[in-house]
């Protein structure tokens, strides 16, 4: 299942039914699991852990070195769990010494073409990077969370589990959990409630989220004052109890 042209280092470590297409490279070091697919002129690097049932397009770039101007050849890593679809020209970079020194995937998630991934950035389960979204270093992305095309987001950010941005925002701030994200710079613009429904939330936990986003953002409680009724409301609601510690807990500061 390995293409005559393909380079496999010996040191590379491959599971059970593996397809390397032609002419990618896999380099030492690094550990693919069971029934993977790797399409052509895909580039693995040294320091890159894959898990199972993966898919990985042509031209698709792993592990490389991170685009961090420290860096020495430090040895920092790149993984990825299981079931991700990895799309054409799609980059993701390895962690940085200044960082975590690993750059994590989890599993079920789908990235679109020419998706990046920076250094030290962490992904939930199950998110969507449609076409050209990108990712700074140290970012992370929760759960089900779904960035539109081109997205951009600066680096230290958080994206909310849940959330999903509109093509071509620009996040310079956290994004809270179930929140609708657009425009240059990004701002909220209500709860994700067709998302919600789609996955199976009761219409009294939207409710309450939309009663928590209207404390939060339509009416004129400060922050501390909104962070006040949303513990109370979040009592009752763990959804709201979610978005209420988010924002409790950004360093950045939220998107308004």
């Amino acid at each position: 299942m390995i293409h005559q042209t393909a380079l496999v280092h010996t040191g590379a470590t491959l599971g059970h039914n593996v397809s390397v297409g032609p002419f990618s490279i896999i380099e030492d070091g690094v550990v693919l699991g069971d029934d993977n697919y790797v399409g052509p002129h895909v580039v693995i690097k040294s320091g890159t852990e894959i898990g199972s049932g993966n898919r990985i397009y042509q031209f698709a770039s792993l592990g490389e070195a991170p685009q961090y101007s420290g860096y020495r050849n430090e040895n920092t890593q790149l993984s990825i769990g299981d079931r991700n679809v990895i799309r054409e020209y799609a980059t993701l970079n390895r962690g940085s010494p200044a960082g975590i020194g690993v750059t994590r995937v989890g599993n079920d998630n789908f990235l679109m073409a020419y998706v990046h991934i920076a250094h030290d950035s962490v992904l939930g389960d199950r998110t969507i990077f449609a076409n050209g979204a990108s990712l700074a270093g140290h970012v992370s992305v929760g759960d089900h969370a779904i960035l539109g095309g081109f997205t951009l987001v600066h680096q230290f950010c958080r994206i909310g589990e849940h959330s999903i941005t509109g093509i071509g925002a620009v996040c310079l701030k956290d994004v809270p959990p179930f929140v609708v994200a657009t425009g240059n710079v990004a701002e909220p613009y209500g709860i994700n409630t067709k998302g919600l429904r789609r996955r199976g939330f009761s219409e009294s936990a939207i409710a309450a989220l939309k009663q928590a986003y209207r404390c939060l953002y339509r009416s004129s409680n400060d922050l501390q004052t909104a962070l006040g009724e949303l513990q109370l409301l979040g009592s009752k609601h763990q959804e709201v109890e979610k978005l209420s510690s988010f924002v409790e807990s950004s360093e950045r500061g939220i998107i308004r």
